[in-house]
């Protein structure tokens, strides 16, 4: 199953117990398939020095590069699809959507509510991290 996965799932999956940290176990055991592209990893580096996660990042012993080239190596990257303006909302989730489409995604996982509302984007589904793992229990 190939999936793209939010930011905002990925940083909750790095730094914390849960249905996204899951997923990044279900990664690297091979059970699914990640996909990013260079613009969501560099959002990822960007949210992570948000003052919100320091405490999490240096409970990590890793810090913020460490947590982002290691999500790197998990993931596979694709170059994303032009794609018209979507989430007008909030265009940096367009990017989510044009390389879910590169990637030719099963499914998006987001915790993003613009995303979630779209609910599907070009036969792709956008569904939560919960929802995520029922799939891939399945």
């Amino acid at each position: 199953m190939r999936l793209v996965l939010d930011t905002n799932i990925v940083a909750s999956g790095l730094l914390w117990e849960g249905s996204p940290a899951r997923l990044t176990d279900a990664a690297q055991a091979g059970v699914i398939e990640i996909y990013t592209s260079r613009i969501l990893v560099a959002e990822l580096t960007r949210i992570l020095k948000r003052a919100k996660f320091t405490k999490a990042i240096a409970a990590s012993g890793v810090g913020i590069e460490g947590l982002v080239l290691g999500y790197a190596e998990l993931a596979t990257f694709v170059e994303p699809v032009p794609i018209p303006p979507t989430i007008i909302a909030d265009p940096d989730d367009d990017h989510v959507l044009a390389c879910a489409l590169a990637a030719d995604a099963d499914l998006i996982v987001s915790g993003d509510r613009h995303l979630l509302g779209l609910g599907i984007f070009q036969n792709i589904e956008i569904i939560t991290a919960a929802q995520a793992l029922g799939r891939i229990a399945e």
